[in-house]
């Protein structure tokens, strides 16, 4: 299997290692800047499951062609337009795409520009961020990978890259309903996600306040009430997982976005892991008012980075 991984960021950089490492044909497609660091340095790869440092080999889109079976998309959900149009080139008759974003909207979009049959379904379970020196850093030692089909199409690639990845370190299964799965991470992204960027905490510093624990439930409720009207409920044992998770006062997690925030990025994806919660609830007409707070909140940010008003706001 030849695969294209696009970027070789956080996500796309990491599984492309891995799967280097277990001698799998891997290109990337990357921005001039991010090539020209990748040639001199290599990519590299700091974690607890083994580090990684080697030349690899990259594209760009000019040179872009047909002939690879799988492309894996690991980009932020507000840039998955571009991303499309980058890979265009490289679709091919019997190419298929493996998306690791967050939310679903994505599977919207992509279906509506490559066809359902292209489209497999991706959840990586997994902390890494790319750092200034552009390194790849993974942070403990979770990593799990579900790959499915979501239509008939796309059973062989997705039996196939499964087979590929598990040759790598880290929890890998191939799902029978992997919608199911993608609903199961959105709602756990989401409540988390929400009240992380509300309180600028971890899931321990939120349930050390007096009244952290009883919004994370109702963070967790609304979330769940959504997915339900969705006709996809998360069953008991899926239930148990996500208060283990989410309640666990011991906790140092907190979404990528929180990092973000904190990092001062100037696009969050909060569109596609809070906003579109919000659409799908009130076509359902459900009350989700911790929701559209957090999603207030977020939307402010992102209205002072474009503006230009952060540093102003909080100088006063």
């Amino acid at each position: 299997m030849k695969i294209l991984v696009v970027g070789a960021g956080a996500i796309g950089g990491y599984y492309g290692a891995r799967l280097l490492q277990a001698d799998v044909d891997v290109t990337f497609l990357v921005r001039p800047k991010r090539a020209g660091l990748l040639a001199t340095q290599g990519l590299r790869v700091r974690s607890e499951l083994g580090d990684f440092d080697a030349p690899v080999r990259t594209i760009q889109r000019e040179q872009l062609h047909t002939g690879f079976d799988l492309i894996v998309l690991s980009c932020k959900s507000y840039d998955l337009g571009a991303a499309m149009d980058d890979i265009q080139a490289a679709v091919g008759h019997d190419t298929r795409i493996l998306p690791f974003l967050n939310g679903l909207s994505v599977y919207d979009e992509l279906d509506a520009r490559f066809g359902r049959d292209r489209v497999l379904g991706g959840v990586a379970q997994i902390a890494t961020m790319l750092d200034k020196e552009g390194v790849i850093r993974h942070f403990g030692t979770h990593d799990a990978v579900i790959v499915g089909a979501r239509s008939v199409a796309t059973e062989q690639a997705a039996a196939d890259f499964h087979a590929l990845i598990s040759r790598t370190r880290g929890t890998r299964s191939l799902s029978t309903d992997v919608t199911r799965a993608l609903w199961n991470k959105w709602v756990t992204l989401a409540s988390g996600a929400m009240m992380n960027c509300l309180m600028r905490g971890t899931i321990a510093d939120i349930l050390s306040t007096e009244n952290g624990a009883d919004l994370m439930r109702q963070a967790m409720a609304e979330c769940r009430s959504v997915a339900n009207a969705q006709g996809h409920s998360l069953s008991d044992e899926e239930v148990r997982l996500l208060e283990a998770r989410l309640l666990d006062k011991g906790s140092d997690w907190a979404a990528s976005m929180m990092r973000d925030i904190a990092h001062n990025a100037p696009r969050l994806e909060a569109k596609a892991i809070v906003g579109d919660m919000i659409v799908r609830a009130s076509r359902h007409g459900l009350d989700v008012p911790l929701m559209r707070i957090a999603y207030c909140h977020l939307q402010v940010y992102e209205l002072q980075q474009a503006a230009g008003t952060v540093a102003a706001v909080f100088a006063r």
